[in-house]
């Protein structure tokens, strides 16, 4: 396969040289013939005989150190024209210094300047004409299947359409070209007619019978990118994305398409991130990443493995994930040492061996139990993974003496109404009673869903879509906080560089999103339309689940960071005595059976739940008890 490769390089090079060659022969014949009026004299022919071979080869070497035989001929433009001038040129001057001034035996002196010009015109010509004849053959009737409306006439769209209209394989040809830009109203970029405004979408599809819109505005801002997609859904056409300059390839003649996401429809500006903080604690560090495996632990894996560490520790349950996470990560970075470890956090015995074999400086703790149904009907379980887990890291990271210790909370840890949110909360009490006594650094980052997350809500409506619907939303006006997994990893490695300024960060989640817009979003990015090809079905809100979540406390004052995305929680810290009494008491209760819920519920104020007085009566009176003990 790869000798077939390269022969047909070395073919497409033979031609253009080839081709070269008879344009360079034929413009010196042609200069002579039109000087000498259409007859050439035998003195002159005996001259030019000998000396055409080497001023061909003056002329090949000076187009191959300019590049032009690494060009190719469909993507031909005026910097092969400039290329063609400069070399033809230096060929002319260096043919003429050669044969007339130093071998002084030479055809006229005129010839190699006509001749140069020749050249220039013929060997620009047969490229440019590969080109047309491409272009002629390519809007032959019945060659373009699709047609296409470009959103945006700059320089991305303009690529767009160039590739389009050479490209045999895509199948479209671009019709229409819609841009705000009062100035470039009925222009025309490339041959293709600006039509109209982003409002004059959905017209302009109607009057071109338009199957394909392709988005091309790269550096529009996130409200005027949603805005703009929001209408070209409404035609019902097929939507493709140019994601910016940077995906651009092959020096602007390649262009990626790909098709919309719902990541290109969340209205928030990108986050800049102080690297070198990260950096600094970070690089040559060993990294220990809880629930690696995981979604959120996964993609810290990736981002942590960008900062040089000298040791990632991929510790997890479930050893399908974090193997191919293993094959994955030793792929891309074979200079790191990647480890994986299977355990639970649940098992001091097993964490003990952990830290004393690999000895971490920083913790990323992102094992958890985070479905709210299941763990409204498991509660125990969350309890025992989440708090007693999170506990049980938390003291082997300060009797290993680890750097710093950072907790990926949620915000369902705000004024819980479920069983997860309460052990999340519980959670965060955990780290800031550590904080208070070790001389390990704990944090929490608490953030909202995160978009395609496992278990999340994307892939599973995407699931339902395929199956053809219904697509099932508890509630109509039930709203979340999204953001993607990459842009979550990176604001919880930047909160982690930050352990000295607080004990609680809250990523900046943007504006709630109606769960309900995002699976007609969904619907409509298969090319279906909600309600007519999918229907969707309003199933009442499961246990535990909140109609709008909040990622700040009502006592919580928040303060700002300085680093964009990132903002500080301050509250009040439970009492240090009064966390490890809950937590004993709550250990006891579980082994006794007690109502879990009702136990949260004692412990975390916040949390919504049917507790009864009577459980509150027991904790107050084993606090007592513990008391009197000491």
């Amino acid at each position: 396969m790869q000798n077939k490769f390269v022969v047909r390089i070395l073919m497409k090079k033979i031609i253009q040289i080839s081709a070269d060659v008879v344009c360079i022969f034929a413009a010196y014949i042609c200069s002579l013939l039109l000087r000498n009026g259409g007859v050439i004299p035998p003195d002159q022919l005996s001259v030019f005989f000998p000396t055409i071979a080497p001023i061909i080869l003056i002329h090949i070497a000076a187009y191959y150190l300019l590049g032009l035989y690494r060009s190719l001929w469909e993507t031909a433009s005026i910097d092969e024209l400039i290329k063609i001038i400069i070399g033809s040129t230096i060929a002319s001057g260096v043919s003429f210094v050669v044969f007339r001034l130093i071998i002084q035996e030479s055809i006229p002196a005129s010839i190699y300047i006509a001749a140069g010009l020749v050249v220039m015109m013929l060997a620009g010509f047969t490229r440019l004409s590969y080109r047309i004849f491409r272009r002629m053959f390519r809007v032959m009737p019945g060659s373009v299947s699709r047609k296409v409306m470009i959103v945006g006439g700059g320089e991305t769209g303009a690529l767009i359409i160039r590739q389009l209209q050479e490209s045999y394989a895509h199948g479209m040809m671009p019709v229409v070209i819609a841009d705000d830009d009062k100035q470039k109203r009925n222009m025309r970029i490339r041959g293709v007619k600006v039509g109209g405004n982003r409002y004059d979408i959905p017209k302009l599809a109607d009057e071109h019978d338009i199957d394909v819109i392709i988005y091309c505005i790269p550096s529009a801002s996130p409200d005027s990118r949603k805005e703009i997609l929001q209408i070209c859904f409404e035609t019902g056409c097929m939507i493709k994305i140019v994601p910016g300059i940077r995906e651009i390839i092959n020096d602007g003649t390649m262009a990626v398409m790909r098709d919309i996401e719902m990541t290109d429809l969340l209205s928030r500006p990108e986050v800049r991130l102080d690297t070198a903080g990260i950096c600094d604690y970070l690089e040559d560090a060993c990294v220990l990443v809880t629930g690696g495996g995981g979604s959120i632990g996964s993609e810290l894996c990736r981002q942590i493995a960008q900062f040089s560490p000298k040791k990632i520790v991929i510790f997890d349950i479930y050893e399908n994930t974090a193997y191919e996470l293993l094959r994955e990560m030793q792929q891309k970075f074979p200079d790191i040492d990647i480890a994986v470890e299977i355990g639970s956090i649940r098992e001091t015995e097993r964490l003990e061996e952990l830290f004393a074999a690999h000895k971490p400086d920083v913790i990323f703790h992102a094992a958890a139990h985070k479905h709210v149904p299941l763990m409204e009907t498991n509660p125990s379980e969350a309890v025992k993974n989440n708090v007693f887990g999170t506990w049980n890291v938390a003291r082997m990271a300060d009797k290993y003496k680890v750097g710093r210790f950072v907790l990926i909370s949620t915000d369902k840890a705000v004024n819980p109404t479920n069983v997860m949110g309460a052990t999340k909360r519980l959670a965060e009490h955990v780290i800031q009673n550590m904080n208070a006594v070790s001389r390990t650094q704990f944090v929490a980052v608490r953030f909202g869903n995160v978009l395609g997350s496992n278990g999340s809500v994307i892939p599973l409506f995407k699931n339902q879509i395929a199956k053809g619907g219904p697509v099932t939303i508890t509630h109509k006006d039930i709203t979340r906080y999204f953001m993607t997994i990459p842009e979550a990893a990176r604001l919880v490695l930047q909160a982690g560089s930050m352990v000295d300024r607080g004990e609680l960060f809250i990523l900046d989640m943007g504006q709630p999103v109606r769960i309900e817009d995002v699976a007609r979003t969904l619907i409509q990015l298969s090319g279906l339309r909600p309600d007519i090809d999918i229907k969707i079905v309003y199933t009442g809100l499961r246990p535990g689940e909140k109609l709008h979540e909040e990622l700040f406390l009502q006592d919580e004052m928040v303060s700002d960071t300085g680093v964009s995305g990132i903002r500080m929680g301050i509250n009040q810290k439970p009492i240090l005595q009064t966390v490890r009494q809950q937590l004993e008491w709550l250990k006891v209760q579980l082994e006794q059976g007690t109502d879990v819920r009702e136990c949260l519920a004692s412990i975390v104020k916040t949390y919504s739940s049917s507790g009864d007085e009577h459980v509150e009566d027991e904790l107050l009176a084993y606090a007592e008890l513990s008391a009197d003990s000491e």
